[in-house]
């Protein structure tokens, strides 16, 4: 149970860590994020950046601080760290209590519009409501890129949330916090399952509402279909979560429609498609880039890419297909708790969520320039084909302006 509080803890620091960078960088190269984030701040506050980074730098000092403690208090003694089990608990109650902090000052505005955002905004928990589903397709209210860009970075965390719930089931049944592998069978066959479903259920309602909305406003079919196979790209994650349940609970003893080594195949088919659409639209449709159509061998842009680019350096372009194609595969297997040489291996459990982490930090690099490009018109104000954009290699001497 210590290690998945840790692993927890740790995952959600590196992913604010690396959104802080994005952000910074963005500011470097004059792409104007927060407008687009829709959070706008006063002269009296610092750049959202250096927000993000005070959070993740406070939530390292207490990480450490509870690390340390928990080292020295139990010096290896197994019955101490029975006895200071709750050390890591507090730490996450410290995590929350840093987010849901009541009084003003130290970034008030910001922690309480992002949890606005999450729990009564278009990320609410009404999404796993039939009725509160049912109302926001009729509604079918506009999404703003901030809740679809947060909803798209949750799905990088299903892991994590899935090992967060199978932690609270371990601490409440009593589980020894000394055994090394923890008990993911805690909460039953399903919990995990379910848990790691709620980032795809979010975004898969979201895509549903805007396929209403652009039907409602008469939009052409071949837009309207775009939020439909959107919908689908999600979907796909179902039948992997599912398959992996139903392998991790398999008992040849009872009947079964399927048998192990028809559900093996079924899900390694189900990992194929979900890696494959996901890689697609990732291309495709998040950054708009040209791989996948017959304009890719045009003259106007390096072959794959796009005549507007903000990032002059096509190799960064070509490095994040490369690492998007590599990392989807493995965060699609990853999505199966029932690999159990894989999942008992803790540490191997964390690289894999740290690399999906860092897949999605490049990601947002090229999601939001993209967008970017779009708001401002595709170059039509200053943002001109590929050659007046910012070369990586300016960031220093940006910074220093």
């Amino acid at each position: 149970m210590i290690g998945l509080v840790t692993d927890w803890i740790s995952s959600k620091g590196t992913g604010i860590w690396l959104f802080g960078l994005n952000l910074h960088y963005f500011q470097i190269v004059r792409i104007d994020a927060p407008p687009m984030l829709r959070y706008t701040r006063s002269s009296s506050e610092p750049p959202l950046h250096g927000s993000v980074y005070q959070v993740a730098s406070l939530l390292a000092l207490l990480f450490g601080a509870n690390i340390m403690a928990f080292w020295v208090f139990t010096a290896g003694s197994e019955e101490a760290v029975k006895n200071l089990q709750m050390l890591p608990v507090l730490l996450f109650l410290a995590v929350v209590g840093v987010f849901l902090w009541p009084f003003g000052g130290w970034h008030h505005r910001g922690r309480w519009r992002f949890l606005r955002r999450v729990t009564f905004g278009n990320v609410a928990p009404e999404t796993f409501s039939v009725l509160g589903g049912l109302r926001a397709v009729i509604q079918a209210t506009d999404f703003r890129f901030a809740d679809v860009l947060l909803a798209d970075v949750l799905t990088s965390y299903a892991k994590v949330l899935g090992d967060f719930a199978v932690c609270v089931c371990m601490f409440f049944s009593g589980y020894s916090s000394t055994n090394p592998i923890p008990n993911r069978s805690a909460g039953g066959k399903y919990l995990m399952p379910l848990a790691m479903s709620i980032p795809y259920l979010i975004r898969l309602r979201q895509c549903l509402i805007e396929y209403v909305r652009a039907r409602r406003k008469g939009f052409p079919s071949t837009e309207r279909r775009i939020h439909l196979y959107n919908s689908a790209k999600y979907a796909s994650a179902f039948p992997v979560i599912l398959c992996s349940a139903l392998q991790r609970g398999y008992n040849p003893d009872e009947p079964h429609i399927f048998s192990r080594s028809t559900l093996s195949r079924l899900w390694l088919l189900a990992v194929i498609i979900n890696s494959l659409f996901s890689f697609y639209w990732d291309i495709a449709r998040d950054w708009e880039l040209t791989l996948f159509s017959s304009r890719r061998s045009s003259g106007e842009h390096p072959y794959g890419l796009r005549s507007n680019r903000h990032f002059v350096n096509k190799e960064l372009y070509y490095g994040a297909i490369i690492i998007d194609f590599l990392l989807r595969g493995t965060w699609s297997v990853k999505l199966s708790p029932h690999l159990d040489q894989i999942n008992e291996m803790e540490g191997g459990i964390f690289l894999l969520e740290l690399l999906e982490i860092f897949r999605r930090w490049v990601w947002t690099f090229f999601r939001v320039e993209r967008e970017w490009i779009v708001t401002r018109g595709s170059g039509a104000l200053g943002l001109l084909d590929g050659g007046d954009g910012v070369l990586m290699t300016d960031f220093g001497k940006l910074d220093e302006d």
